[in-house]
Parts: structure tokens; sequence; C-alpha cells
């Protein structure tokens, strides 16, 4: 009897090809789209640059009837508001900068999708992620994708045992170009369609707008490392570490000025010029170490802040609350609360996942207190 497996497809490229080659490969392949995010003009074309489209779940649909699989439409709309939107936009409040692709695939696709496909007969569910998963002895260990332009290993730090045991990722095995030269080949309709770059839910990428929209801005200053008033602001939901345009204040300086902090307690947004942006030392709480074999306290790993950040090596000391203190080994721009840390280690030559957790504090080298 064949092994079952649920495809989360959004209609894209990447996952309509993973549901090609899982059932090239012997597997019972379903198709799953899943209804995260409505809004009065879901019906209008968006150029494809955004997923959760009407569009999109017909473009999935397009693929099974041509693979001949099964497609199904689940509606996860509650839960994507509580635990991506409302977690998005709250975020911003606190003054950190989420990514709410991390908060997806955790509660998304990798909790409430789990337990959906159990409901369709399955335990096995698959993604088009560009990352890889190894059984070494009785564990499971998280690689980065074959292609290091795509690879998206970044988001899935948060993947524990289980659901590394009973997730696939099959287009991690190939590089972008051979993924689109397989949708040709098959003659799938969305051979050439562009990959979505906006934030599903904000598909005009206005989030301070989105924002705004959503909570009761409250004005505060503007200040610089050294505490002096530069301007006022309409609420710290509208700046991000290392922004330098539309700041509203005039400076004075030689230097342009970015933003190097946003407070939270005090409601002040503290700026200052460009060399003040490198920071070695941070803090990150909900941590997740993927092998639980791992007897980890302090050791040596290379690190990511950042999606697209390159990798650099830091020192990573553990705490039995599920936080870490990280020290980089040279100085690194713009870290930011909000974003995730990722550890990747170092016998693998930065190729393997460690872990990683979210970044929540920054020791600033300026008198403006603790970011």
């Amino acid at each position: 009897m064949k092994k079952r497996v649920i495809v989360a497809m959004s209609g894209g490229v990447d996952s309509s090809v993973a549901a090609l080659l899982l059932k090239e490969q012997g597997y019972d392949v379903v198709g799953v789209t899943m209804r995260l995010w409505s809004s009065e003009d879901d019906s209008k074309p968006k150029n494809n640059k955004r997923c959760c489209s009407v569009e999109d779940v017909e473009d999935a649909r397009k693929v099974c009837d041509i693979l001949g699989i099964n497609h199904y439409h689940l509606n996860f709309e509650n839960e994507f508001q509580k635990y991506v939107v409302d977690y998005f936009v709250n975020s911003y409040i606190e003054g950190k900068t989420p990514h709410p692709c991390l908060a997806c695939n955790d509660k998304i696709k990798f909790d409430f999708l789990f337990k959906r496909a159990q409901n369709l007969g399955s335990d096995l569910i698959a993604t088009g992620h560009y990352a890889r998963i190894k059984k070494e002895y009785d564990e499971y260990k998280l690689y980065k994708g074959l292609d290091q332009n795509k690879d998206q290993s970044y988001v899935l730090f948060t993947l524990k045992q289980k659901e590394l045991k009973n997730l696939l990722l099959p287009v991690g095995e190939y590089k972008k170009e051979k993924i689109r030269n397989l949708a040709h080949e098959y003659n799938l309709p969305i051979a050439d369609k562009p990959d979505s770059q906006e934030i599903c839910f904000i598909p005009d990428g206005n989030y301070r707008q989105f924002i705004i929209e959503r909570t009761n801005p409250k004005p505060g200053k503007i200040l610089d490392i050294n505490g002096n008033f530069l301007g006022n602001h309409e609420g710290i939901q509208s700046f991000t570490i290392g922004q330098r345009r539309k700041l509203g204040i005039d400076n004075n300086s030689a230097k342009p000025y970015f933003v190097l902090k946003i407070s939270k307690s005090d409601n002040n947004v503290y700026v200052g010029p460009h060399e003040y942006l490198f920071q070695t030392n941070f803090n990150a709480v909900n941590i997740n170490i993927q092998s639980k074999k791992l007897n980890l306290s302090d050791f040596d790993a290379y690190v990511k802040i950042r999606y697209k950040a390159k990798l650099f090596k830091a020192k990573i000391k553990l705490h039995t609350d599920n936080t870490a203190d990280i020290e980089f080994e040279d100085p690194q721009r713009a870290i930011t609360p909000g974003q995730a840390v990722v550890f990747y280690s170092v016998e693998s030559k930065g190729e393997e996942v460690i872990g990683g957790g979210i970044i929540d504090s920054v020791n600033s080298n300026f008198n403006a207190i603790k970011i």
C-alpha cells in the first residue's frame, strides 16, 4: 500500500513540483491549499506576486488535475489571524520587527496542517521549502537546501524531531532552475509563475499602513544617542532597526542618521550614525535545539540573523529557560529584535541547522540604554 502524503500547495511552482516529485517516487499524494487570508479585492489578480489569492487556489487545483491527484481547499483563516497577523501587528507595537513566515510555518503548516493531515489519512506532509532532512542514526537533522541561493532552512529552525520525522522536502535536493524545467517538462501551467515576494496578507507591501489601521498609534520622541531631542514620531510601529528614510527629523550632523533602538518602555526612538548599528552581543528567547542528543550549554556556531544574511561565527550560551546569550566574533549590522537567529553547526561548515530562537534584546555600545 502506498504511503499517503499531504502536500501544502500554494499554487506556486515549488509546491507544485514537490507534489510531482512525490508522485513520481510512488507516494499517494493529496494536494491541500490553505485559505489563510481574504480581503475585499481578493478576486482581483495581483500579478501573481502574492499567495492566498483565488487564482492561486485555481492554479493548485489545475496542477492536481494534471497530476491526477485529489485536491482540498482548507480554511485556516481564524488560526492565521490569531497566530500570524495578530502576532505581526503586536510585535510592531512592542517595537520589534517580526518575520511572519516563521509564525506561519510554526503554527499553521507544522501544527494545524499536521493535525488536518491525520484526518485525511496521513502522518506525512510535504512543502516546497528549499531545505533537506536527513536521518542520521535514530535522529532527523535539517540541512540547507542544495540551491544555496534559495535556501530556506532559516525559517524552519522551529521544527522538532516529531515534525522532522514526518516532513518531506523534495525540492530541497534540486536547484531552482531544475524545478522550473521539471514544471515545463510536465506542462504544468505555473512553470513560469513568479515567486511570491510580498507579505501574503499585505500584497501592496505597505505594512506600516496595515499596522496603523489595526492599532492606536502613540506619539513619542526621537532622540540621538546622547538623549538629545530631534523630533517627534507618531508611533514606534512605523520604525525598524537600520531604517534611514522617513525619520521625520532635521539632521544637522554631517552623517546620515539611522534607527538604532526602538524603546517600548519610554516610547522613544533612538537614532545615530551608521557605525552604531554594528553590535556584538544580544539575547534570544524561544530557543529550539533540534537534536535532543546534543548536550549543549556553551558552544560555537555559525549564526544567521536575517533571512538573506551571511553566516558569521559566534559563541552561544544556552540557559534553562529557553533563552540564550549570543556573542559574534565580529560586530554585525542591525541586529533586530523580533527577527530569528539561527545556529548552524561548525562541524558541517554551516550546512546543518542546530536550532535557533527569536532576537529579544541587543546590548548596545552607546549610552542610550539596552535595546
